[in-house]
């Protein structure tokens, strides 16, 4: 008999690996409003049961925090438990032999800073403070505009998309965009998940859009005789304008270029988001009332002294369209441009000719992504993405992604931009990189790239893209006296700008760059906190039935997906590149909804915050 066997994997192990699969699930779907105390310990149950044991530190440790944990979440501790909960955590920390050990205590003194509160909430009331403990669904928490999800979802299994679409406009005015270029994080923790995956919410919102025909607005409240100034046409201005004329207020909107839409015009590809189907929405914002005003500059063929004097209240929601610096040297060259322009022109229907050419775009989000697959319509030969990062740590879409690798873009990773080579012309003809190896984990939670000991590489290229990052326009702010920081209106959380009352500020231009419905919600919250500021209290309603949950059974079933044109026909044009749900698929999908504003909301521990 051999003295070695080689086993395979039993019975019993893949039993286990299936329940961690299934544990993994639960975790990642972790509603909003779990509380972090309770969710605290449960992680520390689970590291106990992967302890060996060996070192004092892991072995008694563990226990004792999670004895402490208990003790919290009891409502029998005090500050002083506290205290030796953190004391106790920074000693496995700095103690223990092995990842298990320090990574649990990692676990609790995260916890620690980062709910403090809820610690606190816990020892003088028995739950955690009202402000985290939601209970809300999770699609609907997790939309920055808070659409109800699960409404319009119903009313599409029951065919009633006009209904779905009027639902969805109460909060977010722009469905037809969202349906086609939404980052969709109400599915990231869709309860779905956990039996299979999330509920294709998206896919849902297009097809409504696509089988509802035309849909009114909604009619106004009557006039309250107040003017409201919108400085801006992007997602954020015309969201806050459509709100606010639905409440009654006279809203004048200007913008700088010649058409609405902002960053969904001028900075989201045609194949994306087609021009007619943008149009759509913005029509519909237009039909309420707002009179606008386009190829109109803020400080110069108006002046922020005309909109004191003749508005109410002003907002500025003017997007951030300029370009951040790589910082290399030859960035200044001929033929180095960046992402913001390329798309700008794409939006003005101004495309450049990239025939024969080589293209490297240079960064790692969506933003690079339709940079350099526009560069492919355009008719590049060769398209290169250059990143500093790991293909994972990019910050694009997955699907955005993988399409631009259909579509023949070429994907180099950890390599580092350095200098733009030049000829004698001073047109760029190379981008020298510097090949980069992972290092220790930054702030952005991804492992920082450091310089490999690697020559530096010479890429031949014609043109080259940087799509870096975007910053707001402030100088117009400047000279009207408003306050600046770090490059950004600044404004109280409210969205008013302080020190000037009736001034209010919304979107990207007060806050980082963001998602589009990110941009919505702003503009929406916007809108109702200037007219609380005007004296009015008006509350967005719709006269919709939701139809009743079915009492069904809700067996596994595999998500339905929307499908892309095949990759080679799609990259030669500027056609949308999506292809939407059937009747017969949108119907099998919208049946997968859970339906959790019936059921599973609230929350066990100290009764449930709301009711829906």
């Amino acid at each position: 008999m051999s003295r070695l066997v080689k086993r395979s994997v039993g019975r019993e192990q893949s039993i286990a690996d299936g329940l961690y699969a299934d544990l993994g699930r639960r975790i990642a779907v972790a509603p909003p409003g779990t509380c972090p105390v309770d969710m605290a310990k449960g992680f520390l149950s689970l590291c106990s049961a992967q302890s060996c044991g060996k070192c004092v530190p892991c072995r008694v440790g563990i226990q004792q925090m999670a004895a402490l944990l208990e003790e919290v979440l009891r409502g029998e501790g005090d500050e002083k438990t506290l205290e030796h909960l953190e004391e106790t955590a920074r000693a496995v920390y700095d103690s223990a032999d092995c990842a298990i050990g320090y990574d649990a205590a990692n676990i609790v003194l995260s916890s620690l800073r980062g709910f403090r509160e809820d610690y606190e909430s816990h020892i003088r009331s028995g739950r955690c403070k009202t402000g985290f403990f939601t209970g809300a669904v999770p699609c609907v928490e997790l939309c920055p505009a808070n659409v109800d999800v699960p409404g319009y979802v119903a009313l599409v299994r029951e065919g009633r998309c006009a209904d779905a679409v009027r639902l969805i406009r109460k909060d977010n005015p722009f469905p037809t965009v969202c349906a086609l270029v939404c980052e969709h994080p109400c599915e990231d923790h869709c309860r779905r998940r956990v039996l299979d995956d999330a509920v294709n919410i998206r896919g849902l919102k297009r097809y409504a859009i696509e089988n509802a025909g035309v849909v009114p607005p909604p009619a106004g409240e009557v006039s309250t005789g107040k003017k409201v100034a919108v400085i801006g046409g992007g997602p954020s201005g015309l969201t806050a304008a459509y709100y606010l004329r639905l409440m009654g207020h006279s809203v004048t909107l200007y913008e700088r270029r010649h058409r609405l839409g902002g960053m969904l015009r001028y900075g989201i590809p045609a194949y994306r988001l087609p021009f007619e189907l943008l149009n759509q929405d913005i029509d519909h914002i237009l039909s309420t009332g707002i009179e606008v005003h386009t190829a109109v500059s803020l400080g110069q063929e108006i002046t922020y002294e005309e909109l004191d004097k003749n508005f109410d209240a002003i907002l500025m929601a003017t997007g951030s369209h300029l370009a951040s610096e790589c910082g290399i040297p030859g960035e200044d060259a001929e033929n180095v441009m960046s992402a913001v322009y390329l798309l700008r022109e794409a939006g003005a229907e101004r495309n450049p000719d990239f025939t024969g050419k080589k293209v490297a775009v240079v960064g790692g989000g969506n933003v690079a992504m339709d940079a350099a697959r526009s560069a492919v319509r355009f008719g590049a030969e060769r398209v290169y993405c250059v990143y500093r990062r790991r293909r994972e740590d990019m910050t694009a879409l997955g699907d955005e992604i993988e399409g631009a690798l259909a579509e023949g873009v070429e994907l180099l990773t950890l390599k580092a931009p350095m200098r733009v080579e030049t000829d004698d012309s001073g047109k760029a003809v190379a981008l020298w990189v510097k090949p980069q190896t992972p290092g220790l984990i930054d702030s952005s939670g991804r492992p920082k790239p450091t310089n490999a000991s690697l020559p530096e590489e010479r890429l031949d290229v014609d043109i080259i893209v940087m799509a870096v990052g975007q910053k707001a326009e402030t100088e117009m702010f400047e000279k009207a006296g408003l306050p600046i920081n770090r490059g950004l209106l600044q404004a109280m959380p409210n969205g008013q700008v302080m020190r000037n009352g009736k001034v209010f500020a919304s979107g990207e231009c007060a806050t980082k760059p963001g998602s589009a419905i990110q941009a919505i919600s702003s503009g929406k919250i916007a809108a109702a906190n200037i007219d609380e500021f005007l004296g009015f209290d008006h509350r967005i309603s719709v006269d919709v039935d939701i139809p009743a949950p079915r009492s069904e059974d809700k067996p596994l079933r595999g998500r339905v997906n929307t499908s892309l044109r095949p990759a080679p026909l799609r990259k030669l044009d500027f056609d949308g590149i999506e292809i939407g749900l059937t009747h017969e698929e949108a119907e099998a999908e919208a049946s997968r909804c859970l339906r959790c504003d019936h059921y599973g909301c609230g929350i066990l521990k100290g009764g449930s915050a709301r009711k829906w």
